[in-house]
């Protein structure tokens, strides 16, 4: 049985909003709110939503790079909310993250050398220069680039190529789960391609454990194992993600799939209808009471704007957090057996 390498519990982030010369606390972003999903060793999980919906907070959060407001974090059994400073560097040797704009996460005035060099030394693994030169030329091979490379400086460098010495950076210190926070969303389309097909290539050499983050249903769908949909600090619906695909449950995630485009007539048929009013995702400064997607919503009634809905497993693996999932679990003509409206 695959065992989890990460399991999340119930992860609070709140941010404080400060005014005035004290710093008074006049309120909070509630940025992430009872985020709850576990990863398999060597598994690519998937966390989608539009912009704002929390889920590059949730990767940061695991990462400690924020601190979390509440709940548990578990890697390898051990809670990474309670390590001594010793082992949450043991942890972060272990868990890596690649982020959204290669550009911003680089710097301009030190050579790739010098950048891929710096976790090496950090972290004890090569004690003298000739080693870690060796290690260098051999991280940047891993990533399908020349060792000459090296020598250069960022803004020598293309987009896609700035975002290959981020993977490398990350694989420096040989990780077993990563964080990649929307790596390709910066990139050029004819780029995204080649950095996906890298970046699984890396997953199926090396066992690791991705947490892919995407506002991107379409290349989540090329990508990930299990996906979890995220709307205003919440998870709303998780699956294996062709079963989220072919059998959305939720309202979101039914209007995120159906704005999708689909090629073949097999998927026109099992594609599902809008079941949204239109509008903007709510501010995590004051979220809607109840279900979040109440307002947009097509389906919401009394109780959506009253109570949030549990987090249920209404089918083998396929959990949803809606009062009204009943509805979408009638099955139509030309589905194949597959549930949609």
């Amino acid at each position: 049985m695959n065992e989890p390498i990460l399991v999340v519990e119930n992860l609070i982030k709140h941010f404080p909003i400060r005014v005035g010369f004290f710093q008074r606390q006049i309120g909070e972003v509630k940025a992430v709110e009872g985020v709850s999903f576990d990863i398999k060793r060597a598994e690519i999980f998937g966390l989608v939503g539009e912009s704002g919906s929390g889920k590059s907070t949730v990767g940061k959060t695991i990462l400690r790079i924020f601190k979390p407001t509440g709940g548990t974090i578990r890697f390898k059994g051990k809670d990474v909310t309670k390590l001594t400073k010793e082992n949450l560097r043991f942890f972060k040797k272990e868990a890596q993250i690649v982020f959204q704009d290669p550009k911003s996460s680089l710097n301009p005035r030190r050579s790739i050398k010098s950048t891929l060099e710096d976790s090496l030394i950090t972290h004890k693994i090569a004690q003298n220069g000739r080693d870690r030169k060796k290690i260098v030329r051999d991280l940047l091979r891993k990533v399908e680039l020349s060792p000459n490379y090296m020598y250069k400086y960022p803004s020598a460098l293309s987009g896609g190529q700035r975002q290959r010495i981020a993977i490398a950076r990350a694989l420096a210190v040989s990780p077993s789960f990563i964080v990649l926070d929307e790596p390709t969303s910066a990139l050029d389309v004819s780029v995204q391609a080649k950095i996906i097909h890298l970046l699984q290539q890396l997953q199926k050499e090396l066992s690791l454990s991705y947490l892919f983050i995407s506002h991107d249903l379409s290349l989540m769908r090329t990508i990930a194992g299990r996906t979890a949909v995220m709307y205003v600090g919440c998870i709303y619906e998780q699956a294996p993600t062709q079963e989220l695909f072919l059998n959305p449950l939720h309202p979101y995630t039914r209007t995120l799939i159906s704005s999708v485009p689909v090629i073949s007539k097999e998927e026109q048929l099992v594609k599902p209808a809008k079941q949204s009013r239109g509008g903007e995702i709510p501010s995590p400064v004051n979220p809607p009471k109840g279900c979040a997607f109440h307002p947009r919503c097509s389906l919401a009634d009394a109780i959506c704007s009253e109570q949030l809905p549990g987090f249920s497993e209404v089918m083998p693996d396929h959990f949803v957090r809606c009062h009204h999932v009943s509805i979408n679990l009638t099955p139509a003509k030309g589905s194949g057996g597959h549930f949609v409206k």
